[in-house]
């Protein structure tokens, strides 16, 4: 069996912060959305490969120097190019060959260990399932509905949902149900995952659900994203940064290298700061701001803001700012 981990999508719902950075490669706590799935495989002892885009290789092979995976770069530079999922499969496929293939989502934040969801593995294709409790949430997802632990119905976007049980984007392909991918698509068929698990239902093919509570993310909004920072930052990671002894700081919070914290600021809870970024007089909580920004007699709630910006004299909540915006109120 081998890992592959998807994330050579270009992130539009997320722009503008991912017009620049890849969304696997967002930060999360102290490490990146990535490197929370990685660590899950770990226990695993598979090979795992990482498939990404022409366009964002480059952030991907700087991160992966230290690490114990592949990179399976598909030969795209814009949204409109771009291989969906099972177009990656497909290109995975003439590269590494045949195989039982985990396949696991670049966004996608779990609860479950890897291992118990590969311990439920019969040989047959095997999906994670998650209740995310609201009909109105289920129709942006693949709603399942199941006997016992066996899939019966599956549909993907489903204008009126049968359930509040979704598929969460970790799923085992057996090896010849990989092997049917390229009729799949020479079919004509959508090129994502839901539709191909609703095409193998249709073909008479058992598919499998685990399962799991706790939490899931699929980090495709500033919202989810900012939920995900405060279920996961349990405790605060501050490096080398400057603080005036009027600041306070308020745990879970991170604060990276460089970064000055002046005047009377307030940062806290649920904060990312990023390299050489200069906060004064303001106060920042539950939202994450990109390297080298700097903020001035501001409240910012609930934001995120990119690298390079200036934000003065102002109180922004639930807002998204790109890179290298300039915004203030007066002086």
């Amino acid at each position: 069996m081998k890992v592959l981990i998807m994330a050579g999508g270009y992130a539009t719902r997320l722009w503008p912060i991912t017009k620049d950075n890849p969304k696997a490669l967002l930060p999360l706590g102290d490490r990146y959305i990535i490197d929370y799935i990685l660590e899950k495989t770990k226990e695993l002892g598979l090979e795992v490969y990482v498939s990404t885009n022409r366009f964002f290789a480059k952030y991907f092979e700087e991160w992966s120097r230290d690490k114990d995976v592949e990179l399976l770069v598909e030969d795209t530079f814009h949204e409109e190019e771009k291989l969906g999922t099972i177009g990656a499969l497909q290109e995975a496929i003439s590269k590494l060959g045949l195989d039982d293939y985990l396949i696991i989502a670049g966004d996608n934040l779990f609860s479950f260990s890897l291992k118990d969801f590969l311990d439920k593995y019969n040989g047959k294709t095997l999906i994670a399932v998650y209740d995310v409790g609201d009909f109105e949430l289920a129709k942006r997802y693949g709603v399942v509905l199941l006997e016992g632990d066996k899939v019966i119905d599956f549909e993907e976007k489903p204008v009126k949902p049968k359930s509040t049980l979704i598929s969460t984007g970790v799923y085992v392909f057996p090896r010849e149900i990989m092997g049917v991918i390229p009729q799949y698509l020479e079919e004509g068929n959508k090129d994502s995952p839901g539709y191909f698990i609703q095409w193998l239902l249709s073909k008479g093919t058992e598919i499998y659900a685990y399962k799991f509570d706790e939490y899931w993310y699929d980090i495709g909004s500033a919202d989810s994203y900012l939920e995900a920072l405060k279920t996961l930052l349990r405790e605060s990671y501050i490096e080398e940064i400057q603080i005036s002894p009027y600041a306070k700081i308020i745990s879970p919070v991170v604060i990276k290298r460089g970064a000055k914290i002046l005047g009377r600021s307030i940062i806290g809870p649920y904060a990312y700061i990023g390299e050489g970024c200069v906060v004064e007089n303001s106060d920042i909580s539950d939202s994450i701001i990109f390297k080298n920004t700097i903020i001035r007699n501001s409240t910012i709630w609930r934001s995120i803001i990119d690298e390079k910006c200036e934000i003065r004299n102002l109180e922004l909540k639930k807002s998204l700012v790109g890179g290298h915006a300039k915004i203030q109120r007066g002086d």
